[in-house]
């Protein structure tokens, strides 16, 4: 029982919706530290806490309660625990918000159950035997315990059975220290040899690691280039420093080949980080991680917020994707709180990519970070061929989305052995549903979206909340028979106009729908690298990371997808994906081409790709942005207001449009409804905010905010540097 004899005051931060840390006592038997994971009462609950290291704030004493113990597990580092306090800053979320992100596996924090081991009893006296205790004694012996778990699996016995021989006094039982489940990479073994370039690259990564300083690279590179390779040697020289690697992916899916490359360098698997991952999964990764078990880790962005002991280099492939951006929540951006984190850890950051975003450009032209440049592949393939199709000019057949000139080529690839890729960035079969009496739109009663036809379920999909129906021919409007309509190509309507012309090669579609989990990607990949799948039909979720010797030919199906709506980074993005998606072609020795087909020939992202003129592309939109004030020139602040009650929301934004701030370094546009005028049930109003960079956006949305009171029922996000639009 904790004594109440007090010697000082804490700030301990709980995971809650909170601003910041709260004041407890502290018993006098009690010895806390920064960083110590606590367990207080938090109304009627008792919550697990972090020792803060922010000032106790004066309360009365008979308002405050006692920390109720410590828990057993090492503190949370002070590298993090700055990372945490400034990203709740920069984001303007709740510091209790970011410090759930950190405490994302509470089961961790449990004491571990002892680990019991059976070691056989040389003095005990005779028993009577039967089968199953005979099997027990058979494996067991007096060298090494065994653990009773193990031993109860090999001799085919139930736990009872070892539990009666430990009362007969036949062997004895006693408590394991069973060594950390996760092997140590070597890095010592040989990897690929590098070219010239890739060693000198390299070298310079290695090096920045090896000062232990704070400092950004840019590893720009050729789709092919070997960039995988040439950052490995840096995590190489991290660990035989002693020290801990992260690398981030923007998608899981691309982990499958990079695990295998892993694996053959350094013998062993690293810790894998995403949702996927069970709670005892992850459990035993949180805590080995913390005790600084775990050498290498590879995931999502929400492995940022892991607990390192000593991590000494952080990666950020395809640093552009946007898929970094955390939407919900905390809104934050992995990429660039992925640089904060090295930062506090005063350590080396690699950003890597073969289209780098706008902003990590303008960064290394301001001399804010090193850039370094693979031009040519690393297999010594040329960049593939790429040739523009002007659909207007094309004589298509009705509901054919292959032009001649493709389906021509694709008939040449597949004659010659190789393999062939389609790309269209739309799932499912068709994006829309209509009836061709009423023209009635099979539309999502909880978003402002129409429903995607997914032919293969046989139902009509939102891919916003998840909604779904079964698909009919029967018109909900009018009640019209055979009157439904598909319109418009997704990935499984080009497998159908495929599968008519090729019926004999073997296709795979490959999207987030088709990929449901590790397992099937790697058997994917697998039959993609032995050459059982002949034709790959995707969306995104294929367009970069993955090296396909086999592969000779992309087709682009609908090159102008991206590119329609108020998208600030709409060619940006078109640009960088169809890039990488032409990337996937000729990366052995065999030519790669690509064809793009397009109804805007004229663009200049379709006119770059076409003529190779990237850096030309990259400096027109820098000059457009840059005319504007847009980012990487400005800053961008958006405000979202949802409501289920479509006036509270209407009210609000009024309220917030009438005490808005009046400055002339800060132009306010909005209040306007959200593309996506309803979201999962939500009525959406955006205010978007634009300022110099040297403005302190945050504060001003600060002293906005507190001068509007927000009703419960009304909900207003704020996402600093917004990525999505909608």
């Amino acid at each position: 029982m904790i004594k109440k004899n007090i010697i000082e005051d804490v700030s301990v931060l709980v995971p809650v919706k909170f601003a910041g840390a709260l004041t407890y006592k502290v018993a006098k038997d009690q010895n806390l530290s920064a960083g110590d994971f606590v367990l207080v009462p938090l109304g009627r609950r008792e919550v697990i806490g972090v020792v803060w290291d922010s000032r106790a704030e004066y309360l009365e004493d008979d308002k405050k309660k006692y920390v109720k113990e410590k828990i057993e597990v090492e503190p949370l580092p002070k590298a993090s625990r700055r990372f945490i306090d400034w990203v709740a800053e920069y984001t303007m979320a709740p510091k209790g918000l970011v410090l759930k992100m950190a405490m994302s596996v509470p089961k961790a924090l449990e004491k571990p159950k002892p680990i019991l081991g059976a070691r056989l009893n040389p003095s005990s006296t005779n028993i009577r035997m039967t089968e199953s205790r005979r099997r027990v004694l058979a494996i067991v012996n007096t060298e090494s315990a065994t653990p009773v778990q193990e031993l109860a699996k090999k001799a085919a016995v139930s736990v009872s059975v070892i539990n009666k021989l430990h009362q007969l006094g036949k062997i004895n039982v006693e408590e394991l220290n069973l060594p950390s489940p996760f092997k140590v990479p070597d890095w010592t073994s040989p990897g690929p040899a590098l070219s010239n370039e890739q060693a000198r690259i390299s070298q310079a990564l290695s090096s920045a690691v090896e000062k232990k300083k704070f400092e950004v690279s840019l590893l720009e590179g050729v789709p092919g280039s070997g960039k995988t390779e040439v950052y490995t040697e840096a995590i190489c020289k991290a660990l035989s420093l002693g020290k801990q690697a992260l690398v981030l992916l923007p998608e899981i899916a691309l982990s499958t080949q990079w695990l295998t490359r892993f694996r053959q360098r350094f013998g062993c698997e690293p810790i894998v980080w995403h949702s996927e991952l069970t709670i005892s999964q992850r459990k035993v990764a949180w805590r080995s991680i913390i005790e600084g078990h775990v050498q290498v880790v590879v995931g999502a962005r929400s492995a940022l917020f892991l607990p390192f002991q000593n991590l000494g280099i952080v990666i950020i492939d395809e640093e552009h994707d946007a898929s970094f951006k955390q939407e919900e929540g905390v809104i934050y951006n992995a990429r660039d709180m992925a640089i904060v984190r090295a930062r506090t850890s005063d350590i080396p950051v690699c950003l890597v990519s073969a289209t780098p975003s706008l902003e990590t450009l303008n960064n290394s032209e301001m001399g804010k970070y090193k850039r370094f440049n693979l031009k040519h592949r690393y297999s010594g393939a040329g960049m593939p061929e790429i040739s523009i199709v002007d659909m207007r000019q094309q004589a298509m057949k009705s509901n054919n989305w292959i032009s001649p000139e493709l389906i021509k080529m694709l008939s040449e690839t597949f004659d010659s052995g190789q393999q062939a890729m389609l790309f269209l960035n739309r799932r499912g079969y068709a994006p829309l549903t209509l009836c061709r009496k009423c023209g009635f739109r099979v539309h999502c009663p909880n978003c402002s979206t129409w429903l995607v036809e997914h032919k293969l379920l046989g139902r009509l999909q939102c891919h916003q909340c998840g909604y779904s129906l079964v698909a009919s021919n029967i018109c909900p409007n009018c009640e019209a028979n055979d009157s439904m309509a598909a319109c418009g190509p997704g990935v499984e309507r080009i497998a159908e106009e495929v599968g008519a012309i090729f019926p004999r090669v073997t296709t795979a579609i490959v999207t987030s729908d088709t990929l449901s989990g590790q397992r099937s990607i790697s058997e994917l990949v697998q039959k993609i690298e032995d050459l059982r799948v002949q034709l790959l039909i995707g969306t995104q979720v294929i367009a970069k990371g993955y090296h396909f010797p086999g592969l000779t030919l992309v087709g682009v199906v609908d090159a102008d997808l991206g590119l329609a709506g108020g998208d600030l980074r709409a060619s940006e993005r078109t640009h960088q994906l169809l890039y990488q998606v032409a990337g996937r072609s000729g990366r052995a020795e065999n030519a790669g081409k690509v064809v793009i087909q397009t109804y805007m020939p004229d663009n200049p992202v379709i006119r770059a790709l076409g003529d190779g003129s990237k850096e030309g592309f990259l400096r027109a939109e820098v000059n457009d942005r840059k005319s504007l004030g847009m980012p990487p020139f400005g800053r961008l602040v958006a405000l979202i207001i949802s409501s289920k009650d479509k006036n509270a929301a209407d009210t609000i934004a009024r309220d917030l449009n009438r005490v808005a701030p009046r400055d002339k370094n800060i132009e306010i546009l909005g209040p306007a409804e959200a593309p996506l005028r309803v979201l999962r049930g939500w009525y959406r109003i955006r205010f978007l905010l634009k300022s110099k960079k040297d403005v302190n956006i945050q504060k001003k949305v600060r002293n906005w905010l507190v001068r509007c009171k927000i009703p419960s029922k009304v909900r207003v996000l704020v996402d600093v540097d917004p990525v999505n639009f909608l």
